[in-house]
């Protein structure tokens, strides 16, 4: 979900990992500059918290979605945006809340999304920004996008595995900013509209490509999303259901094959198949992957009303929603901080026989319950964010 670096390995002996420095070696999660490393897909969770009024379908597709950042950002997964790519995934549910939250006025909307996003934003950097700075970073006037990142915030080498994953908060602003103009657009002409969605990718691939700056780098990320984002538009408006099971399963098969033969065709010049190195390839696969989504909830009504019966399960995914930023923002510094905690076990002989210190698996549970630290800890700062009374956990 980020244009992520590889792996967190797991040290073999005490000595093996003790700063963060030593997992930079992993592959960017795009071949894009130093100035930033997908994230992750880097991921998303998208920026709004859940609710009550909440579709539980969404809801736990936005739970698998953290999940697999997590997973990817930890194992470094080339074949993880396959099988499930979160980062097209999240921006269609925010796509389908966008849609029905600008029933209101838009600018009550935009406004509401944008107070939601930066406060947590601003929190996380308040220690974020002093750690680099305190390793001898200093930034140029770039840092204005540490207030609002409409840019890609800047950042140091030694911080970048923390701050690689704003690209996701870059482009779901972005998206927010222009939704109201989409959706006008999109109403005119949904079905011709959707299907142009996917023109942007192309040009940008085989016409004029944009730098390799912060802001060409958000024109990339909106053209690689922009279906996925349009998708949800679709199901909310009622597009998806006046379409028939054919040809949506055959739009899908479609833009799925075309992404996953891109992908494969094309893995020596990107040096993998990650989709997540591959702009074009991840715009075809998450579309085509995101359109049975959403026209199964669409056509079916389906709503994972069942996930009440499971209350734990159940209580997870009202956690992972109403968490979603935090997750999102916490998730990489837990696992950076994570190394030197698994560091200390070694020194410990009952740990060190009967722990699987070197597993990434335990790096990937460990991290986890860093997670789950932080969620108390600091998820606080999203009901603030929402005018809702703080609580530890939602």
């Amino acid at each position: 979900m980020s244009r992520e670096p590889t792996p967190h390995g797991t040290p073999r002996a005490p000595a093996t990992h003790r700063a963060p420095a030593t997992h930079r070696a992993r592959p960017t999660h795009r071949a894009r500059p130093t100035h930033r490393a997908p994230a992750t897909h880097r991921a998303p969770a998208a920026p709004e918290g859940g609710s009550g009024g909440r579709d539980r379908y969404f809801d736990a597709l936005r739970a698998i979605a953290l999940v697999r950042v997590v997973a990817y950002h930890t194992f470094g997964w080339a074949w993880a945006g396959l099988v499930f790519p979160s980062m097209g995934v999240m921006f269609a549910l925010a796509g389908t809340l966008m849609a029905r939250s600008l029933e209101r006025p838009a600018f009550e909307v935009v406004r509401s999304r944008m107070r939601r996003l930066l406060p947590p934003f601003w929190f996380w950097g308040v220690f974020v920004v002093p750690a680099m700075l305190i390793h001898g970073w200093m930034p140029g006037w770039q840092i204005v996008f540490w207030v609002v990142p409409v840019g890609d915030p800047p950042g140091d080498q030694w911080g970048v595995q923390a701050w690689e994953i704003l690209w996701y908060l870059r482009t779901y602003l972005w998206f927010v900013l222009l939704s109201p103009l989409l959706l006008k657009i999109f109403r005119r002409a949904p079905v011709p509209v959707l299907l142009l969605s996917l023109v942007p990718i192309v040009v940008f691939r085989y016409g004029w490509q944009p730098s390799y700056d912060r802001f060409g780098s958000a024109l990339t990320d909106l053209a690689t999303y922009l279906a996925c984002w349009l998708l949800g538009f679709a199901h909310r408006e009622g597009v998806l259901q006046r379409l028939r099971p054919a040809v949506v399963v055959l739009g899908s098969i479609a833009a799925l094959a075309y992404g996953g033969w891109y992908a494969l065709a094309h893995r020596s010049e990107y040096g993998t198949y990650d989709l997540d190195e591959n702009p074009l390839a991840q715009a075809f696969w998450s579309a085509g992957f995101v359109t049975p989504l959403m026209y199964f909830k669409a056509y079916n009504g389906v709503d994972f009303a069942w996930l009440a019966r499971f209350r734990r399960l159940d209580r997870t995914v009202t956690v992972f929603n109403a968490r979603a930023v935090t997750i999102y923002l916490w998730h990489e510094i837990a696992l950076i901080l994570a190394v030197p905690l698994i560091d200390r076990f070694w020194q410990v002989p009952a740990f060190e026989k009967w722990l699987p210190l070197e597993s990434q698996w335990f790096l990937f549970a460990v991290g986890w319950v860093l997670i789950w630290t932080a969620i108390p800890l600091f998820g606080w700062v999203e009901d603030v964010a929402a005018r809702k009374r703080p609580r530890l956990l939602p």
